[in-house]
C-alpha cells in the first residue's frame, strides 16, 4: 500500500529520501547449488534534533522522515506535529555509510538534555531504548470505548494475509498496520517492529488521522510493554499480534484496559486482556487451523 502525504502550512517539510528495500545476494542451498535471493537492506540512520545527536535507528529506509517524526512523537519529545519545522534525510551524510536525519524544530525542545539522559533498555528490534519513565505515562492515557467482533478480527487477519510485503520476498522484517474497521489505512515494514509503529505514528500526524473506536493496530511482532504503550499513545484500544505478549506487555495492557490479542493466524487467536472488548462468535472458528507461532 502506498503512503500518501498531505501537506499544510502547519506541517513540517519532509524530504523524500527513500532507499532500496532489498538487495540481491548469492547463496548456496541445501543441494549445493548457488542461487540468488533477496535480503532486507538494513541501514543506520542517525537522528539529530536541532544539531543535537539523539539516537541511531536501524531501518529499511522506506519512509525515514515519517519514522523520525513518529519516533519523536512516541518518545514524547514533541507534543504536536506543528512543533517540527522540517526533517531532512541524507543517506550519504554520515560516517561509515550511515544516513543522517536532521530535525529542525520551530522553538527548540525544552530540557532536551535532561529528557534524553535517562534511557530504558527494551527488547526492541532496531531501536533498543526509550527515553524517560515508560510507566509514568500510563495514567495520562485515555482509550476510546472500542469493540471488535470475531468476524472483524478475521477480516483483519485476511487482509494481512493478502498484503504484498517485503517479508514475502525477503523475510527478516516486521510489519505493522493500522485499520479502520476492516479497511487497512496504512501498512509499514521495517527491520524492527518499533520502527514500523513509529512510522505509522508519523503518518497519522502528517495526515491528520486520529484513532477512534474503529481503530485496530496489527503487528507481526510480540507485544512488549513499549509496543502496548505506543499503541495506547496513538489512541488505539485494540491491538492484534501474530506473536505473543510479554509479562510487562500484559501488565500494561491490563492497567490500560487495552484489548491485546495474540497468536493470531488463520482462525486461531488468544485474547490476553480486556476480553470485554471482544465480541465472540465461536461458530466462526469451526474448521480453523490452530497454528502457534514462536515468540
Amino acid at each position: 500500500m502506498s503512503i500518501a502525504i498531505s501537506i499544510s502550512a502547519v506541517l513540517p517539510r519532509l524530504t523524500q529520501a527513500q532507499a532500496e528495500l532489498t538487495r540481491h545476494i548469492d547463496v548456496v542451498n541445501e543441494h549445493g547449488t548457488r542461487e540468488q535471493v533477496s535480503i532486507p537492506a538494513e541501514r543506520a540512520l542517525t537522528v539529530y534534533v536541532d544539531k543535537r545527536e539523539i539516537v541511531t535507528l536501524m531501518t529499511l529506509g522506506a519512509h525515514p522522515e515519517l519514522l523520525v517524526l513518529g519516533y519523536l512523537r512516541n518518545q514524547r519529545l514533541v507534543e504536536d506535529v506543528s512543533e517540527v519545522e522540517s526533517i531532512t534525510v541524507d543517506w550519504e551524510a554520515g560516517e561509515d555509510g550511515a544516513g543522517v536525519a536532521a530535525v529542525k524544530t520551530r522553538h527548540g525542545i525544552a530540557d532536551i538534555a535532561a529528557r534524553t539522559e535517562k534511557r530504558v533498555v527494551t527488547t526492541g528490534c532496531g531501536q533498543g531504548s526509550v527515553f524517560g519513565d515508560l510507566m509514568g505515562e500510563i495514567d495520562n492515557v485515555t482509550l476510546p470505548d472500542a469493540r471488535i467482533s470475531q468476524a472483524r478480527l478475521y477480516g483483519v487477519l485476511n487482509a494481512i494475509r493478502l498484503q504484498e510485503s517485503t517479508y514475502k520476498s525477503a523475510g527478516s522484517v516486521h510489519g505493522c498496520a493500522l485499520f479502520s474497521g476492516e479497511q487497512m489505512q496504512v501498512f509499514v515494514e521495517d527491520v524492527g517492529r518499533h520502527n514500523a509503529i513509529d512510522t505509522i505514528a508519523g503518518w497519522m500526524w502528517m495526515n491528520g488521522v486520529t484513532a477512534n473506536a474503529d481503530s485496530i493496530f496489527y503487528t507481526t511482532g510480540r507485544l512488549t510493554s513499549e509496543m502496548v504503550m505506543k499503541s495506547a499513545q496513538m489512541g488505539v484500544a485494540v491491538v492484534v499480534s501474530r506473536s505473543g505478549i510479554t509479562q510487562m506487555g500484559y501488565d500494561v495492557a491490563t492497567r490500560l484496559q487495552l484489548c491485546a490479542i495474540g497468536r493470531a493466524t488463520n482462525k486461531h487467536f488468544l485474547c490476553y486482556t480486556a476480553s470485554a472488548r471482544l465480541q465472540l462468535d465461536p461458530t466462526l472458528a469451526v474448521g480453523g487451523v490452530q497454528k502457534v507461532n514462536p515468540v
